[in-house]
């Protein structure tokens, strides 16, 4: 995914006059030729985030569309309130695209963990989420989101499924009906979702956008059993969006994401997600 990334931000820098490219000390040597080529709109600014944030706002004011790339903790942590007074109150466009998920870089342990992103977008008005489980979901999603007037967070991962859908920004994909159950898979939960319900009479919703929320396709596929939700951030965080979609009746909704605790977890990303139950036999 991350090469798709640089393949696509890259053509960007190359054909658009008015963008330009922050980095946090990440992706340099991938971004090399473009750091070269167009020093005035691409540049890495070192480890300063929330700074660098501050300064993609000034060059939005200006007329460019600016897109940042870091580590997903150092990001929303670091620079949360620059995404929340530079971008969103003040309405600007803006991407942030960012790697490491809730723990691709499992090894580095707590620090480079960020299983909260969602949660803490979330409670910025006016930004979108976008979580591919492709390369090639990535490339189309970007393509549809990162002149569209709003600031975008882009959730990549090193750990993509195998399945390909036709995505688009915004909608929900629905993958397969079913009578007995409404199963959410979000993102890089596609391949659990599917091997864990093969043969399953079971309706099956495939969620890359996570902000806006596509209610309206929610409701027309439930049928009136529980819905499972499959997330690969913290379990329930999608909770508020789901409930919001049917406010005048009882849910039963089962929820399987990242354990609600400070992970002390270092190993591979298999292992947390064994941890974590996110395997299909534990679905």
């Amino acid at each position: 995914m991350r090469r798709a990334m640089v393949r696509d931000v890259s053509s960007m820098i190359r054909n658009e006059e008015d963008t330009s490219l922050f980095l946090v000390d990440i992706g340099v040597w991938a971004f090399r030729d473009i750091l070269k080529d167009y020093p005035a709109r691409a540049m890495n600014i070192g480890i300063f985030e929330d700074g660098m944030v501050s300064l993609a706002a000034g060059m939005a004011l200006g007329g460019i569309i600016p897109t940042v790339y870091g580590i997903s903790p150092f990001i929303v942590n670091r620079a949360m309130e620059q995404l929340k007074l530079d971008f969103a109150y003040q309405g600007l466009q803006g991407n942030f695209i960012t790697t490491g998920a809730a723990y691709d870089f499992s090894t580095l342990g707590y620090s480079h963990y960020c299983p909260e992103d969602l949660g803490v977008i979330s409670m910025i008005p006016g930004f979108e989420f976008v979580a591919p489980g492709t390369a090639a979901e990535f490339s189309r999603l970007f393509g549809q989101t990162r002149r569209d007037g709003h600031p975008t967070y882009y959730r990549l991962s090193d750990h993509v499924n195998k399945a390909e859908a036709e995505v688009e920004f915004g909608k929900a994909t629905v993958i397969q009906t079913g009578s007995r159950a409404t199963v959410v898979a979000v993102s890089t939960m596609l391949d659990t979702v599917l091997e864990a319900y093969a043969g399953e009479d079971v309706s099956i919703l495939y969620y890359t956008t996570l902000l806006p929320f596509d209610r309206e396709t929610l409701r027309e596929h439930y049928n009136g059993g529980r819905i499972l939700l499959y997330e690969p951030h913290y379990e329930g965080t999608l909770l508020y969006e789901v409930y919001k979609t049917f406010p005048d009746r009882p849910l039963q909704v089962s929820c399987t994401g990242v354990r609600r605790e400070i992970l002390r977890n270092y190993g591979s990303k298999e292992q947390n997600d064994a941890y974590n139950g996110l395997f299909p036999e534990k679905a």
